[in-house]
């Protein structure tokens, strides 16, 4: 079973542990538009070399434009061994819809 988090709650774990990633797995061209700050980025075409990099003992949240991306993500590094890595359900789109209404929509 996949993990899923929602943007609220991201948000809420986010605040509550310092140690939680918010890993962006979209393009160079989609972090142009819109980011959420403090958030590692890392394309996803680039997560099979540099996921060594990524923390293994702290809540990861891995996140892309709608959520699809991401997922693919989460997937793969479960097969690396990482038991915590979580995707954001509906992406950066959910956390400017319900979260932060200032990050700019595409």
């Amino acid at each position: 079973m996949n993990k899923e988090i929602s943007a609220p709650e991201a948000f809420i774990l986010r605040n509550n542990n310092k140690d939680a990633v918010l890993l962006d797995v979209r393009e160079y061209s989609e972090l142009a538009i819109c980011r959420i700050e403090g958030a590692l980025h890392i394309p996803m075409g680039e997560v099979p070399e540099r996921h060594e990099a990524l923390p293994r003992d702290a809540p990861l949240i891995v996140f892309c434009h709608h959520g699809m991306r991401s997922l693919s993500v989460v997937e793969y590094l479960e097969t690396k061994g990482f038991e915590n890595a979580i995707n954001l359900a509906g992406g950066i789109h959910a956390w400017a819809v319900d979260v932060n209404p200032k990050i700019t929509q595409y």
